[in-house]
């Protein structure tokens, strides 16, 4: 099941990364995690739960588009889009695995409010939507 999950994953990165490069561009720099939000969490101002990828496009960003997009994960692969969105980058130690950080002070569901990718020394600020 997880092979098929990275499989899917990969072949998303794969496609983006294909598609830039047939429009004339380089390479773009595309970071990706897959993880499991356990508990129902606001991202963007959607209610999140279960296995997603999170995904930032350094070319988006530079083209002042929607850089980080969330997308749900099925044993069968990368489905849909769930919400895209500005960051708010700002440099931070890098940590040894995915993080995401939620506030927990507001009645409701968690609402993450940053995450950052492993091995990188920027992390990413999330809007509330």
């Amino acid at each position: 099941m997880r092979s098929r999950i990275l499989i899917g994953a990969l072949s998303l990165v794969a496609c983006l990364s294909v598609g830039s490069l047939a429009l004339g561009g380089t390479t773009p720099a595309l970071k990706w995690a897959i993880v499991n939000v356990s508990q129902p969490t606001m991202i963007a101002g959607v209610l999140v739960v279960g296995p997603v990828m999170f995904l930032h496009d350094d070319a988006r960003m530079a083209r002042g588009e929607p850089c980080t997009s969330v997308h749900r994960v099925w044993p069968s692969g990368v489905a849909e889009e769930l919400v895209a969105f500005h960051c708010r980058p700002h440099s931070a130690k890098a940590p040894a695995t995915f993080i995401k950080t939620v506030d927990r002070d507001t009645p409701g569901p968690l609402v993450l409010t940053e995450y950052q990718f492993a091995g990188d020394s920027e992390a990413h600020g999330v809007p509330s939507r």
